[in-house]
């Protein structure tokens, strides 16, 4: 499960990564557009662009590395549940209770 997790949480710091630098270039978009509509407006928009790109590109693999492992975490399930059904049955009766109880207190 650890080994899921791991890509998952790596992408998801690069994603993070990857939004502060567009929010970064935006700011200093506004700023160069707000104080010259020169140069420095063409330089910063063409930065911006490359990092919504990237950001583009690093949400999509972040998308497929989530998708991946859901389907692995789907299928280790499904193996486990066919080779201990009764300890599944067992382990759904009691989460089963402890929702019931944990309804039953409001």
């Amino acid at each position: 499960m650890d080994q899921a997790m791991h890509p998952l949480k790596e992408g998801t710091n690069r994603l993070a990564d990857d939004f502060r630098a567009v929010v970064s270039d935006a700011e200093q978009l506004l700023r160069t557009a707000s104080d010259q509509a020169g140069e420095g407006y063409a330089e910063a928009r063409e930065r911006l662009e490359a990092s919504l790109k990237a950001a583009r590109q690093e949400l999509d693999t972040l998308e497929h590395q989530m998708i991946d492992g859901a389907r692995r975490a789907g299928r280790a399930t499904d193996g486990y549940v066919r080779n201990h059904p009764w300890e599944s049955i067992a382990v759904g009766a009691g989460i089963g209770v402890l929702v019931g109880l944990l309804i039953g207190r409001r």
